[in-house]
């Protein structure tokens, strides 16, 4: 039974598993998308959340503890420059996870993992909803219960 174990192993001793993490987080920063299985994209998602949440304070502790994690400078380079200043008001959930299908050799159920904040189709579109004015709701009513006022006409000077 696998009561209290909140860990996916992914069939890897630990070593193995953090180096393929870093490696993962490593390529999603820099690349913004990746392919990759539902239970990697999870699991890269579990790990990855919180070290972009510390990316949001630039200090050098923060850069040193993404480091330790990351063992890639282009790619905290890369959070620190761009993803950070881009996500510092969202309160969570940067990262998406988009079922893709199953792979054609062993039928692994693939997923395409990437920011929330860099999709340029999504983003291309949530404006247009933004852009939506509000239902109309029975003018009718409100203008016959609010009659215009009239002004009066200033008398033109001479």
């Amino acid at each position: 039974m696998r009561h209290n174990k909140a860990i996916n192993h992914l069939g890897r001793k630990s070593g193995h598993r953090k180096a393929l993490l870093a490696n993962m987080a490593s390529s999603l920063i820099l690349h913004k998308r990746i392919n990759t299985t539902v239970a990697k994209a999870k699991a890269l998602k579990v790990y990855l959340e919180p070290i972009i949440t510390k990316s949001k304070e630039d200090t050098t502790h923060s850069r040193r503890v993404v480091f330790s994690y990351l063992k890639d400078k282009y790619a905290v380079t890369e959070l620190f420059r761009t993803i950070a200043p881009k996500i510092a008001d969202r309160p969570g959930g940067y990262l998406r996870v988009l079922h893709t299908g199953f792979r054609q050799g062993d039928g692994s159920e693939m997923a395409l993992i990437e920011f929330v904040d860099f999709n340029e189709a999504a983003l291309a579109s949530a404006p247009a909803k933004a852009a939506k004015k509000s239902t109309r709701r029975s003018r009718k009513k409100a203008a016959e219960e609010t009659p215009a006022v009239e002004t009066p006409e200033a008398p033109a000077a001479e």
